[in-house]
C-alpha cells in the first residue's frame, strides 16, 4: 500500500510504530547534518527527519535531491519531536524516515503552495489544480461537500426525492441569455443549457412526484461579477399541494438546520418584509438587516428653500451614520466622488454633521438655517457624532444609488461582519414590470410564477399593480433563495402569456408541453431554489463564490486553466453544418 496513514492523523498515541506515509512535499530544510522534510496531504502536514547518525548516507543523497511539490512515499518510525508545533495536530511527533521512494518529480511550482502564497488570482485560476492544494482553497472545497450533505438530508428526511433533469433542452425566454449547442442529428436545430430546470420539475409534480429537489448545474449566459459564473449551482425545489406557508417553513427550516450545524447560532422565526418596504426602506429587494441607516425620506422638510437641487427632484431621501461626524472634508469628499462613478451614476450628495460638541452644520448651510438643520437631524434621529448624507433624484434610481452607498458603508465600518447572519424573507413581489423600450410586461421572476389569488382581477383592470405569490430568502444582504407558487391553470397560464406579449404562436411554440401537460390534471403546486455556491460561501463568512467552485471562469466568463473557450475545427463546423461570420 502507498500509505497506512494519513498526513494528519499521527500523534504520540503512535509513538513507535512502524507506519508509511505518501503526501507532497512542502518545504525542506538541510542542515546538512539533518534534513527535515514538511509532507503533505488533503489530511494535514507531517515533519519527517533524517540525519548523519541514523540514516544512511544513500538515504539522505536521496533527500537532498527532494523538490518543493515532489510526490514521495517514505516508510519510518514515529518518534517524539524535540521542537513540538502546537499549530497542527501532528505537532507533537515526526517520522524518523528509514526508506524514501520518488513516486514522482515536480518542476517547480509558478507561486508557492502556502496559505500566504505570492501568486496572484489569475496565475492561480491558470494553475487552479495547484492552487486546490493550498488550506484557503481546499478547506472551502471540503465545507461545500459537507454543505451539499447537510442540504441532502434535510430534504430526504423531509420526504424530497432527489431526480435528474436534462442537461440538453429546448431554448425558452426565461430572463437572461441561454447557451445553445448545435445538434448534428438535427442540422440547423439547437439545444439549450437549462437556466434552471423551472418547467422540469413543474412536469414532476404534474407527474406525482409530490417533493422534489435536485443539486443540479444551471446556465446563464449574462455579464459576470464576484459572486456570479455562466455554470453555477441551484438546490431545486419543487412541492405538490402546497400554499406558500408551507414552502417557506420548510425551507426556513432548512436554512435554520445549516446555521445552527455550521455556526452553532439558534434562530427565531425569520422576520418578514414586503417588497415595497424594502425599496423604501433599504433601496433594495435583498437589504442587509445586520445594521441599520434605514432611509428617511426628507420632501417636506427641505423643498421649498431655494435649493434647486432638490426643489427639482422627485425624492429627497438620506441616512444617518453614527458616530462618524468627525470624517474629514477629504474623507466626505472621497465618498461624494465614489458615488458620482458611474457605477453609481449620482449627480452629487449634501452631507449634515451633528459634531460632538451639539453644532450642527451642513454642506448647504446658506439655504438651510440652523433651525431647518435641527428639524432635519429630529427627522433621522440623529445624536451628536453622528453624519448625515443626502442624495436626490428619480425616486427609484435614488434609493438605488443611497442603497450602493449604505452598502459601501456598511463594509468600510465593519458592520458586514462574515459570523454574524441575518435571514429576511422578502414577499409581495410586484407580478409584473413594464419595459418602457419594449412597450410591454415582462415578468418579474417567470411566466409560471402565479399571482396573488386577491390580485387575479388585477390582470384585467391594472396589471402592474398585481402581486406575485412569491417570496425570496435573504441573508446578510444577498439573495440566497427564491421561489414562488406556480401557475397550474392552463386558463390563466395563458392569460400570462398574453400579458407578457407571445402570441398563441409563439406560447404553444414554447411551452405547449407544458400547457398539454396542464389538461391532465396539474396539482396546486410551488417550489423555491437556493443559490448553492452563494450560500456556501456565506455561512463560511465570504461573499465571493470563485473559491468555492473546484474550476471556475474569470470575470470574462473564460477557463483560463483549459483555455476555454476556444475555435473548434473546420471539420467539426462542417460535421455541424455551421457557418462562421464574424464582425471584425
Amino acid at each position: 500500500m502507498f500509505r497506512t496513514h494519513t498526513n494528519g492523523e499521527l500523534t504520540l498515541a503512535n509513538l513507535n510504530e512502524k507506519v508509511t506515509l505518501s503526501g507532497w512535499v512542502q518545504t525542506i530544510r538541510d542542515k546538512g547534518f539533518m534534513i527535515w522534510i514538511d509532507l503533505r496531504d488533503r489530511y494535514g502536514i507531517t515533519q519527517l527527519v533524517l540525519d548523519e547518525e541514523r540514516s544512511s548516507k544513500e538515504l539522505l543523497e536521496s533527500a537532498k535531491k527532494l523538490g518543493r511539490e515532489f510526490v514521495i512515499q517514505v516508510e519510518g518510525t514515529v518518534i517524539e519531536r524535540a521542537s513540538k508545533n502546537p499549530k497542527i495536530p501532528t505537532g507533537d511527533i515526526e517520522i524518523l524516515v528509514e526508506k524514501l521512494n520518488i513516486l514522482n518529480e515536480s518542476q517547480l511550482p509558478p507561486f508557492t503552495i502556502e496559505d500566504e502564497t505570492d501568486g496572484g488570482e489569475e496565475l492561480r485560476m491558470k494553475y487552479r489544480y495547484l492552487d486546490i492544494r493550498r488550506n484557503p482553497v481546499k478547506d472551502k472545497l471540503i465545507f461545500r461537500h459537507k454543505m451539499a450533505q447537510k442540504v441532502r438530508n434535510y430534504l430526504s428526511d423531509n420526504g424530497f426525492i432527489e431526480v435528474e433533469t436534462p442537461v440538453l433542452i429546448k431554448s425558452t425566454p426565461e430572463g437572461a441569455r441561454d447557451f445553445v449547442v448545435p445538434s448534428r442529428m438535427n442540422p440547423g436545430q439547437f439545444y439549450a443549457l437549462p437556466q434552471s430546470p423551472q418547467t422540469f420539475k413543474q412536469l414532476l409534480m404534474v407527474g406525482g412526484m409530490d417533493r422534489y429537489f435536485q443539486i443540479v448545474k444551471c446556465f446563464r449566459d449574462e455579464d459576470l461579477r464576484a459572486d456570479r459564473q455562466p455554470e453555477f449551482t441551484q438546490i431545486d425545489c419543487e412541492m405538490a399541494f402546497v400554499e406558500q406557508e408551507d414552502i417557506m417553513n420548510v425551507f426556513e427550516g432548512m436554512t435554520k438546520t445549516l446555521l445552527k450545524d455550521i455556526t452553532g447560532q439558534d434562530f427565531q422565526d425569520f422576520p418578514r418584509m414586503t417588497f415595497a418596504d424594502a425599496m423604501q426602506k433599504y433601496g433594495n429587494d435583498k437589504p442587509d438587516i445586520r445594521f441599520g441607516m434605514e432611509f428617511v425620506e426628507l420632501n417636506e422638510l427641505v423643498k421649498g428653500k431655494d435649493f434647486k437641487i432638490f426643489d427639482d427632484s422627485e425624492l429627497v431621501v438620506g441616512i444617518n451614520v453614527e458616530g462618524i461626524a468627525d470624517y474629514t472634508r477629504k474623507q466626505i469628499d472621497e465618498l461624494i466622488d465614489w458615488v458620482k462613478r458611474p457605477q453609481i451614476g449620482a449627480t452629487g450628495m449634501v452631507w449634515i454633521k451633528f459634531q460632538n460638541d451639539g453644532v450642527v452644520t451642513s454642506s448647504v448651510n446658506k439655504f438651510y438655517s440652523e433651525e431647518d438643520l435641527k428639524k432635519i437631524t429630529e427627522k433621522f434621529g440623529a445624536k451628536a457624532g453622528d453624519l448625515m448624507f443626502l442624495m436626490s433624484g428619480n425616486a427609484d434610481k435614488v434609493r438605488i444609488q443611497l442603497s450602493a452607498l449604505r452598502m459601501e458603508l456598511g463594509n468600510r465600518l465593519g458592520l458586514r461582519k462574515g459570523n454574524e447572519f441575518a435571514p429576511l424573507w422578502v414577499v409581495d413581489f410586484p407580478l409584473l414590470e413594464f419595459d418602457e423600450e419594449s412597450g410591454r410586461y415582462h415578468a418579474m421572476h417567470h411566466p409560471f410564477t402565479s399571482p396573488k389569488t386577491e390580485d387575479f382581477g388585477l390582470l384585467e383592470t391594472d396589471p402592474g399593480k398585481a402581486r406575485a405569490n412569491a417570496y425570496d430568502l435573504v441573508l446578510n444582504g444577498n439573495e440566497i433563495g427564491g421561489g414562488s407558487i406556480r401557475i397550474f391553470d392552463k386558463d390563466l397560464q395563458s392569460r400570462m402569456f398574453d400579458l407578457l406579449g407571445f402570441s398563441k404562436e409563439e406560447a404553444e411554440a414554447q411551452f405547449g408541453f407544458l400547457m398539454n401537460a396542464f389538461k391532465y390534471g396539474a396539482p396546486p403546486h410551488g417550489g423555491l431554489a437556493f443559490g448553492f455556491d452563494r450560500l456556501v460561501a456565506i455561512l463560511d463568512g465570504n461573499e465571493v463564490i470563485r473559491d468555492y467552485i473546484a474550476f471556475p471562469k474569470n470575470n470574462s466568463g473564460r477557463d483560463v486553466m483549459i483555455d476555454a473557450p476556444a475555435p473548434i475545427h473546420q471539420e467539426q463546423l462542417t460535421e455541424l453544418e455551421l457557418k462562421l461570420d464574424l464582425k471584425a
